[in-house]
């Protein structure tokens, strides 16, 4: 098949292969910028990227480097159901996955007795992803299903040209690699998750990942076998939700693993690029194949690529 796997995390649909620069906003804003709902950042130098040795080097997690960040707020959980119905009430925007009537669904999300009907084909490399026509956000496994009951999830099978509009009409930006990181660090320095170093302290799930063995079996011991709400997990030191695991998150950033030595102030990644940045890891994330739940870990995708474990959020810079 011709859909390629740029990691095991998230499938790349590739659907246009002439897709325009998107790093700025593709439509116009309509309503002013608000900052309910976010949190203000002062920003300042922090240490972005790790040299963890259980970590990706060829993702380019690292080298660890100093940045500085100008003040910035930023959305204190990801885009919400509810959120993103109101940007499509307002807008009539049609996604991506609405166009090509298909997007990215994990095999165990989707109804078998309909596994058939559904599932136009598997991704060769991580047959665990199915190509399924008619999901999008608002009917997520496909037709015959819906966001009733789910409204406070984040919303999914959304690509970076969605979230780039979505971002627009709120008057507001995708947030840059760095930002983003410097967020879900929640003020710790240096540590693996948001809140230290331990996964699960005490015994404790501070966020959704996968338990079990990946990709056949989630015991869903942390409460969830999927998506859960937005502030499920307690937030981090800033008062942010789901910075990690939950569903990746898109920034502004094109990827790339060369990084400067010096420090830099408000890096904002290569000038141009195939692949966006995304962040936080998902519920499908587990450590015997993707331990990129981790705030310096990273992956990409394709800006036009959808599926059922990549959200976003937004800031507004000063």
């Amino acid at each position: 098949m011709s859909d390629e796997v740029k990691s095991c995390c998230t499938p790349s649909a590739k659907r246009n292969t002439k897709l325009k620069d998107v790093s700025m906003p593709i439509a116009e804003t309509i309503r002013a910028a608000s900052t309910d709902g976010m949190i203000g950042l002062p920003g300042g130098r922090f240490f972005m990227g790790t040299d963890y040795e259980l970590g990706f080097p060829a993702d380019g997690e690292g080298p660890v480097r100093s940045v500085k960040l100008s003040p910035f707020s930023i959305d204190i959980t990801p885009v919400t159901n509810t959120q993103f119905a109101e940007f499509i009430k307002d807008t009539k925007y049609v996604t991506e996955a609405e166009r090509y009537n298909w997007s990215f669904v994990f095999w165990a999300h989707i109804p078998q007795a309909r596994f058939d009907q559904l599932v136009a084909d598997t991704v060769a490399q991580a047959p665990w992803w199915c190509k399924v026509y008619g999901a999008t956000w608002n009917s997520p496994e496909g037709p015959g299903s819906h966001i009733e009951g789910r409204q406070d999830y984040p919303v999914v099978h959304v690509a970076y040209t969605d979230a780039a509009a979505f971002a627009a009409w709120a008057g507001k930006q995708l947030p840059t690699e760095a930002e983003w990181e410097y967020a879900a660090r929640g003020g710790l320095e240096q540590k693996l998750f948001p809140w230290g170093d331990e996964l699960e302290p005490n015994g404790h799930h501070l966020c959704n990942v996968w338990q079990g063995q990946f990709p056949s079996e989630d015991t869903a011991d942390d409460g969830y076998a999927g998506a859960c709400p937005v502030q499920a997990f307690p937030p981090n030191g800033y008062g942010l939700y789901s910075t990690v695991g939950n569903v990746w998150e898109w920034t502004q950033d094109w990827f790339g693993v060369a990084h400067p030595k010096h420090e830099t102030l408000n890096p904002r990644g290569p000038k141009y690029g195939t692949d966006k940045v995304t962040k936080g890891g998902s519920f499908l994330c587990h450590a015997s194949y993707c331990n990129r739940y981790r705030v310096a870990a990273r992956t990409k995708n394709t800006p036009d690529s959808s599926t059922s474990n990549i959200g976003f959020r937004c800031v507004l810079r000063s």
